[in-house]
């Protein structure tokens, strides 16, 4: 199945922001986009790989509970 093509709103929805930060994400070459003439649009694997790379996992020490922050 063929991937969805994201418009700057429809990510900003999703990622909780307005549509200024999927547009500087763009224009800073952070996030992989399509052009389809003057439209900018974002494939929603790319986003997936977007959130992915930039989620924190939380640390754990070696009795497998969370560090407390000092």
């Amino acid at each position: 199945m063929a991937d969805r093509h994201l418009t700057m709103a429809q990510v900003a929805e999703i990622l909780g922001t307005t549509e200024r930060f999927p547009r500087r994400l763009v224009a800073e070459r952070r996030i992989v986009f399509v052009k389809v003439g003057r439209h900018v649009r974002i494939p929603e694997s790319a986003l997936n790989a977007f959130i992915d790379a930039n989620t924190v996992r939380p640390i754990s020490d070696r009795r497998g509970s969370l560090r407390r922050a000092a």
